[in-house]
């Protein structure tokens, strides 16, 4: 509550994998939501549950275009930018909107924050270290980016919107939180945004081969979904502006094939390993240096990865075996073996 009036925030990308999520969680805390998307990489389907909720509004549109009345006529507290596709080949399929996304679409919510005097958080990336020559990856560092290549609609779009956002903070116009998001996982991702953990569990759930670029020595660090918006949350939060930009993700450093293991063995799965050519620019080392987010929110990851990963497991099941009703058996057996039952369409350990 503020001024005994009950606070709303705005999500932008509120309907994605993790928009979705911080939604929920916002209005746990007792906020009222307006979600902003348009639904390009977003469902519905995300925020089904919410449907009936008197806090929540979905309202469909691009944070290209000004904001809409059914948002900009609220008296806002807080406003999450997490809009914008963020796996490569969604990125990629629409370079041109990507960009304007992310420099166009954060000037627009950057002037609804100050219009509103709300805070404002922008969801950067851990992709704004591209292919780093520095390890792990501290805020300090300034990143090793290909300008040209085609990872730079997002790479570029997200560190030109880092330099809005601090510019509007440098000027008095807006209190600003900047996160850069590593590699995060967990239910809701869609089975289709050719992200490595949703790649490698909807392969290894149907039984196909499951796809390693390059040698598969590359290396990610995956946060689940949960310790990610709780760290937003805290960023969020935080009562003094931290100054600069802020990691959140899992510093535990894994190979891809060291996940690809991981998951056959949770799922039982006999799936064969198929190699084909690493992408253009695609980062060959990512851990996050997090004592910036230990020390001024005292953050860090819970939820240890095989944990995660059967709760993944799970939702990838149920959303296979949904469509396509005949290999339920197999699938329910998967969960099994996982060490997850599903009750009333809720999946739990």
């Amino acid at each position: 509550m503020k001024n005994g009036k009950q606070r709303t925030a705005i999500v932008a990308g509120g309907a994605g994998f993790i928009g979705s999520h911080l939604c929920d969680a916002l209005l746990a805390d007792g906020f009222r939501v307006l979600c902003l998307d348009n639904l390009r990489t977003g469902r519905r389907d995300n925020l089904r549950h919410l449907a009936r909720d008197p806090r929540f509004d979905l309202v469909e549109a691009d944070v290209i275009a000004p904001v809409p009345a059914a948002i900009s006529r609220n008296s806002v507290d807080l406003v999450f930018n997490l809009a914008c596709a963020a796996s490569p080949p969604q990125y990629q399929s629409d370079p041109e909107h990507t960009m304007l996304t992310s420099v166009l679409g954060t000037r627009n919510l950057l002037a609804l924050a100050e219009r509103k005097a709300a805070r404002f958080l922008l969801a950067s990336t851990s992709e704004v270290y591209g292919d780093p020559e520095v390890h792990p990856q501290a805020e300090s560092y300034w990143g090793h980016v290909n300008p040209t290549g085609p990872r730079a609609c997002y790479d570029e779009g997200k560190r030109a919107a880092e330099t809005l956002t601090f510019d509007f903070e440098r000027a008095g116009r807006v209190e600003v939180r900047v996160a850069r998001i590593f590699n995060t996982y967990g239910p809701r991702m869609r089975a289709d945004d050719g992200r490595v953990v949703s790649n490698v569990v909807t392969q290894a759930l149907a039984g196909d081969d499951i796809t390693v670029y390059g040698t598969g020595e590359q290396t990610r660090s995956f946060c689940y979904v949960d310790d990610l918006v709780d760290g937003l949350m805290r960023l969020m939060a935080c009562r003094t502006s931290p100054d600069g930009p802020v990691n959140l993700g899992n510093p535990v450093e894994l190979t891809v094939r060291e996940l690809v293991t991981r998951v056959l063995a949770l799922t039982g799965s006999r799936s064969r390993i198929v190699r084909k050519p690493l992408p253009v620019d695609d980062p060959q080392r990512r851990r996050p240096d997090i004592e910036r987010a230990r020390s001024l929110l005292g953050w860090s990851p819970r939820i240890a990865l095989e944990d995660g990963l059967r709760k993944t497991i799970a939702h990838f099941a149920e959303e296979q075996a949904a469509a396509l009703p005949a290999l339920a058996v197999g699938f329910r057996a998967a969960r099994e073996g996982a060490g997850l039952t599903a009750k009333a369409g809720a999946v739990t350990p």
